[in-house]
């Protein structure tokens, strides 16, 4: 207490010094703090966005072609077929798992009773629910009975349902709507997810194809696929890929421009890489902000010693031991490092709550889907304990160092210092 007791005496003599000291300290724990909960929300958020999807998944769409092959000239449409379908169904069994498709019917409407509403139609294959992660409120999504059958089947979202039936809309599940006139039958209910998907209705391939008479086109393809599990088999697989559905439209091989392939694993890869770099960038400014705290405090600590060199030399004169005189200095580096860095700490803390209460709970469209910014911009405990100690044991070591000069000073040249 004694100690204690003349290390606050100390700080009141001396404001500024002791205010600078603290500012430092806190400010390199508070910027650490800050950056890496940003980062982490930044990360956090990405992360949900992309788990929207499968990430094991493609989709393939038929595109422009940008040159010229085969005597056909470059700017032909390139439309994927039945013939696409079955190619990618059955020629890549290393790799390619379950494979479905989709068409879509723009602008039909759907009516129950004095209710209604107007949307787009997809026909789909059972696997859309399982690389989309549809979930289901109620009822099922689409089956292979019903792609088999050609049933006229509806799945439809919740908002959908409360609009069809606004009182009661999980009564819907078995009933019968009119779509464009046809009746069909509700067998489904996803959940809302704030996307375009919401704003479309399911029905089986088969159905939506025959119904509207597109023959033997498919959409777009989508298939989940196993055993690709670098960049490098990814890009070899879809080298062939490009090459074997190019093929059926006398296209060439390489051009990528005709055939689109959305590579969800691919995209994941070169998202995790991007998030490493994002997170060591935050790690070295934070570590750099953390040593602008840590050089701070050993300026002040060696100005603090060396104005008080006078006083160590009366100490000494008056019985003073040197082990006494830097314990004293010690104790007093510690103290103040110990408390601002808590006092850092906690306004980081409140920093990242802050960013979590606002910026977390603002959403953004990307055309898809709604998307988070920022999602649990916070750091976890031990990171914020480990930094403060770092900070302390800094501290420490920056006024351990003019301690021992000062202690080993002889009285008489400390007495004669200006």
């Amino acid at each position: 207490m004694e100690i204690l007791n003349e290390i606050w005496s100390t700080a009141k003599r001396n404001k500024l010094r002791t205010a600078l000291t603290g500012f430092a300290v806190a400010w390199g724990i508070f910027m650490l703090i800050t950056l890496l909960g940003a980062g982490n929300g930044l990360i956090h958020a990405v992360t949900q966005n992309s788990d929207r999807f499968l990430n094991n998944s493609m989709m393939v769409y038929g595109w422009q072609t940008s040159k010229p092959y085969d005597g056909l000239k470059e700017g032909r449409w390139i439309q994927l077929q039945q013939k696409d379908f079955d190619a990618t169904a059955t020629e890549f069994p290393q790799h390619i798992d379950q494979v479905g498709a989709e068409l879509s019917q723009s602008t039909v409407t759907i009516s129950n009773g004095e209710y209604y509403i107007s949307t787009q139609l997809s026909g789909v294959f059972p696997n859309h629910a399982i690389i989309n992660k549809t979930e289901m409120r109620y009822g099922r999504f689409i089956n292979d009975i019903d792609i088999k059958d050609q049933r006229k089947v509806l799945v439809i979202s919740e908002d959908q349902a409360k609009e069809l039936s606004p009182n009661r809309p999980a009564t819907l599940i078995g009933r019968h709507v009119n779509l464009d006139n046809i009746a069909f039958q509700v067998i489904g209910i996803t959940k809302a997810d704030e996307s375009q998907m919401s704003n479309r209705v399911f029905t089986a391939f088969s159905t939506l194809r025959t119904m509207y008479n597109h023959g033997d086109r498919v959409g777009n393809i989508a298939f989940s696929f196993h055993g690709l599990n670098s960049m490098k088999d990814n890009e070899n697989f879809e080298k062939a890929y490009r090459a074997r559905i190019l093929k059926n439209h006398r296209a060439a091989p390489d051009d990528e421009s005709a055939l689109w392939l959305w590579n969800r694993f691919t995209q994941n890869l070169q998202m995790n890489t991007g998030m490493n770099i994002i997170r060591t960038a935050l790690w070295i400014i934070g570590i750099f902000t953390l040593l602008s705290g840590i050089v701070g405090v050993s300026n002040i600590m060696l100005i603090t010693v060396k104005e008080r060199t006078r006083e160590f030399g009366i100490r000494k004169a008056i019985g003073a031991k040197p082990s006494q005189i830097l314990r004293l200095i010690i104790i007093e580096s510690i103290v103040i490092t110990t408390f601002f860095g808590y006092i850092g700490m906690l306004l980081g803390i409140a920093a990242n709550q802050y960013m979590d209460a606002t910026l977390g709970h603002e959403k953004v469209s990307t055309g898809l889907f709604e998307a988070t910014m920022f999602v649990n911009p916070t750091v976890g405990i031990t990171t914020c304990i480990e930094a403060t100690l770092v900070m302390i044991i800094a501290g420490t070591i920056a006024g351990l160092i003019p301690a021992r000069k000062a202690a080993q000073i002889r009285p008489i040249e400390a007495l004669r210092a200006e």
